[in-house]
């Protein structure tokens, strides 16, 4: 794998395989997302009833507000939960997202150790409902989610927070991932936006290729010291099965899949995104374009094949190596 140049001029970006927004907009949103099927992922609900429904496994859930007169309620509503997770329906880029990882005497704690009373509770799910951090500012519903354990795999990887696995699927392929570690500069949010380490996966194999931080190649966890070359994702054949298949299930044929690891459960799917972002090329120190075209080519036949299949095809196209140990370089800054 070669290093690509610390900045690239927009023109140029296909020169280097680097899909922009413009192309990913017109190309690939455009070309194979209708519009019709955008509910199915900006609507986290929705996404839950399509997808359990074709027995795609996700985090339990717990309950549903969708009005104001039962946000007294929630705290009967947790009792004896262990940790949860309230998350607007509608909501994006993980705003408003509060996770709670226990309860202390008569008061919650997150993952930061920051601790709630139940009227903060009942004033984050007030605002959810009021369409804080929805799309368009429209009203919401607020889901509450059983707590995902972080699998042991990812000790010491990643700070206050559980990782998440982005893999990008192509007309029913898995084209490229990555998988977003929290820092204590992100506040334990795997957002790459907000600090966190954005790391590029092997396709073929489930280990780390290469990994950025504000548009910076590193080769340690920023506030562990571990080295995040030594990475390999667990149950990796079975993830991007998952994630191919969500292109059965939903019609979309451009995808980002979020997927996490619990200890317990194996990989659950999180939510998905019609409009996936393109920092994870940056992750993987590769364009998207090379793999993306060869994708284009394909045949309504190969598009209907078993998902088991497509992924077997995607880890023998994709195989990439890593360049981690090399000299390290600034990364391509490139706007998501």
């Amino acid at each position: 794998m070669k290093f690509l140049p610390s900045v690239i001029a927009p023109w140029a970006l296909s020169r280097f395989g680097m899909l922009g927004m413009n192309e990913r907009n017109r190309r690939y949103i455009g070309r194979y997302n209708p519009r019709s099927l955008f509910p199915l992922v900006d609507n986290k609900r929705l996404t839950r009833t399509t997808l359990s429904s074709a027995n795609i496994p996700m985090a339990a859930l717990i309950g549903v507000v969708d009005q104001q007169s039962q946000v007294k309620k929630i705290a009967s509503l947790v009792e004896g939960q262990q940790g949860f997770a309230i998350k607007p329906s509608k909501g994006s880029g993980g705003k408003g997202i509060l996770i709670v990882t226990h309860k202390d005497g008569d008061e919650w704690v997150k993952a930061s150790g920051g601790r709630l009373t139940v009227d903060d509770l009942k004033r984050h799910i007030s605002n959810i409902l009021s369409g804080l951090y929805s799309l368009g500012g429209a009203a919401d519903v607020a889901l509450i989610e059983s707590l995902i354990h972080q699998a042991h795999h990812f000790d010491d990887y990643t700070v206050e927070g559980v990782p998440d696995i982005r893999v990008i699927v192509c007309r029913g392929y898995p084209v490229m991932a990555m998988v977003r570690l929290s820092t204590h500069a992100s506040d334990g949010k795997a957002n790459l936006h907000q600090g966190a380490v954005g790391v590029g996966i092997d396709i073929a194999t489930g280990t780390a290729l290469a990994a950025v931080q504000h548009g910076q190649l590193l080769n340690q966890h920023p506030d562990t010291g571990k080295h995040l070359g030594e990475l390999a994702i667990p149950d990796w054949e079975a993830l991007l099965i998952m994630a191919s298949r969500c292109y059965d299930v939903t019609g979309l044929g451009y995808l980002g899949i979020d997927i996490v690891v619990d200890r317990d459960h194996g990989p659950l799917l999180l939510e998905l995104n019609a409009r996936p972002g393109l920092a994870i090329q940056l992750a993987n120190n590769a364009g998207l374009l090379p793999r993306l075209r060869r994708l284009d080519k394909l045949t309504a036949a190969d598009t209907r094949l078993p998902p088991e299949e497509r992924v077997r095809r995607s880890r023998e196209w994709f195989a990439d190596d890593s360049v981690f140990d090399k000299t390290v370089q600034p990364g391509v800054k490139l706007a998501e």
